[in-house]
């Protein structure tokens, strides 16, 4: 169905890493998800009403939340296009992120109120009208939003949204707890005493931890988080596909929204290489980067010393007691300044433990380690944390 509709309404609908392309996807899911949540609501209302149940109510209630979840992420998305300007030279990427933790604190709010309304019928339980026609109309809804939820993942999978990913949790979220009462209220009509304001309550706790959870990864994208693994494997085979380039290290990847992606490394090349080829090589490696994955490469070029066997012998013996105070800690911008008695081994160290007490305490390790190796050598370590797992 939303291929249908894309074809029907998006133009140039496969284009997805276009940014208006990306908008009207959007847009689509959210018209889609309003539409469908006040039909939802109102017939749960209804439903709820009748049978005087809170816990059918409540969840008429959740549908609406739903409903203004999808306009937020409607706003969001038309905001998030909004060309960069001289307050935000980054572009209005991450008010998708702002729009998806408005729809968290909605949920939250929504949840809250429902908590208190199922904790008064608890304390003053009111007997249900059960209607076993109204039962089944209510389990037919279950559909609706099941096939929300498959609208929205196959969206939230086209243009990587996260406002669409959480409109999918929270539709299957909603197939559940719709579920749940449905069972819980049949169950509950042959009871000698009133279950519903619990149902309530179990339904209203739920939607608030939905809330919560969506809060915290909305949360997690605002402040930033380090990048994929696929994305630290793909820029690094490009980086690393040039033969002049021997090495990467300082790879940090910032996130200003979707398709909205920065990112800068220092590259590894020869000290005896000619400088006007390897700017080239660079300028041609940022632009590759930039046609194949959309995001805004700098690349910074670091001399080093290669084929040097001396060198190379010393870097060795470094490398092995690097090795043995973190297995997992790398080296780059080796160099020595080389003398009769001592031996200046230079270096930038990268440690993955995200402590700096930790971190200092590695680095201390390997300067005891390479100092035993052998007394001439004097280790100068910097240490840099790994911006990435």
């Amino acid at each position: 169905m939303v291929n249908f509709l894309a074809k029907r309404f998006i133009h140039d609908h496969e284009n997805t890493t276009d940014k208006n392309v990306r908008q009207n996807y959007c847009i689509l899911g959210g018209i889609l998800g309003a539409v469908c949540n006040l039909f939802l609501f109102a017939l749960k209302l209804i439903i709820g009403t009748v049978m005087k149940s809170i816990a059918i109510t409540s969840d008429a209630f959740n549908n609406l939340s739903d409903m203004g979840s999808c306009i937020v992420a409607i706003i969001g998305s038309k905001m998030a296009n909004r060309l960069p300007d001289r307050e935000h030279p980054f572009g209005h990427g991450r008010i998708e992120y702002i729009s998806s933790l408005i729809v968290s604190f909605i949920i939250l709010l929504v949840g809250f109120e429902l908590f208190k309304s199922s904790c008064g019928r608890i304390a003053d339980p009111e007997p249900l009208n059960f209607s076993a026609v109204m039962m089944m109309i209510l389990a037919a809804s279950v559909l609706v939003k099941l096939w929300m939820y498959f609208c929205y993942n196959t969206i939230a999978k086209k243009i990587n949204s996260s406002v669409m990913k959480a409109s999918a949790k929270d539709s299957i979220n909603d197939v559940i707890s719709t579920s749940a009462v449905i069972v819980t209220t049949v169950i509950g009509s042959f009871l000698p005493f009133q279950i519903d304001g619990f149902i309530g309550v179990i339904i209203a706790v739920y939607i608030m931890y939905s809330g919560v959870n969506m809060a915290k990864e909305t949360i997690d994208l605002l402040l930033g988080m380090p990048p994929s693994k696929e994305t630290i494997d793909t820029l690094s085979e490009i980086i690393l596909s040039s033969e002049e380039i021997v090495g990467i290290h300082d790879l940090m990847v910032h996130d200003y929204g979707p398709g909205r992606v920065f990112a800068s490394v220092h590259a590894e090349v020869p000290d005896n290489a000619d400088v006007v080829h390897i700017h080239e090589i660079i300028d041609a490696t940022e632009r590759r980067i930039l046609l194949e994955t959309g995001i805004q490469m700098v690349i910074h070029s670091d001399p080093i010393t290669v084929n040097n066997e001396y060198v190379d012998g010393i870097k060795k013996q470094i490398l092995e007691c690097v090795y043995e105070a973190d297995p997992t800690a790398t080296i780059h911008d080796f160099r020595i300044t080389d003398g009769e008695n001592r031996i200046n081994v230079i270096f930038d160290m990268a440690v993955t433990a995200r402590k700096p007490a930790e971190r200092q305490r590695i680095v201390d390790e390997a300067k005891r380690l390479i100092v035993e190796k052998d007394k001439r050598f004097c280790p100068v370590i910097t240490a840099d944390e790994v911006f990435y797992e």
